[in-house]
């Protein structure tokens, strides 16, 4: 199976497709299936108390990314191990994984910034370093919510729209994170993410 790419996404090449465990034969099929996936993982997220406990460490984040996946792919909750069109090297994401997660540690501890703040930066971070073959922004989302949860805020919006798909609000979306890449401004992406 050959499914185009959206803009802006990693591209699903040989290697990741064969990491499909359904046998879907369009890109409709696996939004579907996708999406199904995640709502079950939600439910899961929002009642771990193991998650709850473990969101802000790496062992939390590939389990959180597992249960968002597991029943579409193979390779839910695994590590990149290739370089991809985004994201840091494969060798250096568990090092970054780990200057993240210590960073947010820090800023809550020290109130470095707004609750919000700290969130939108972690999910940027967690994009930028792209630790999964797929699914990261879905993945950042998610955790980036969960964590305002933890801290006693509301989810954000992202835009009211879904992401994964290709469309005005995702260029806007992308557009914003690539502000925060090069320039470090991080108000537009949270004032979409509030949107």
């Amino acid at each position: 199976m050959k499914i185009p790419d959206i803009p802006g996404a990693t591209p699903l090449d040989d290697e990741t497709l064969r990491g499909l465990i359904p046998g879907l034969t369009t890109h409709g099929e696996l939004d579907e299936f996708e999406a199904a996936n995640i709502a079950r993982a939600i439910l899961w997220a929002e009642s771990s108390r193991s998650l709850k406990k473990d969101l802000l460490s790496l062992t939390g984040l590939k389990r959180l990314h597992q249960k968002m996946f597991e029943d579409t792919w193979r390779w839910a909750g695994d590590l990149r191990t290739r370089q991809t069109n985004i994201g840091v090297s494969p060798l250096s994401i568990q090092s970054d994984m780990a200057i993240l997660l210590g960073d947010i540690s820090y800023w809550l501890q020290n109130q470095t910034f707004s609750v919000e703040e700290i969130a939108i930066r972690f999910h940027h971070r967690l994009v930028y370093i792209h630790p999964f073959p797929n699914g990261n922004g879905r993945c950042a989302r998610l955790a980036t919510d969960l964590f305002l949860k933890q801290q006693g805020y509301s989810g954000f919006t992202w835009g009211r729209a879904s992401l994964a798909l290709a469309g005005h609000l995702r260029k806007e979306y992308i557009r914003c994170l690539k502000l925060a890449d090069k320039a470090g401004e991080y108000g537009p992406l949270l004032n979409f993410a509030k949107s």
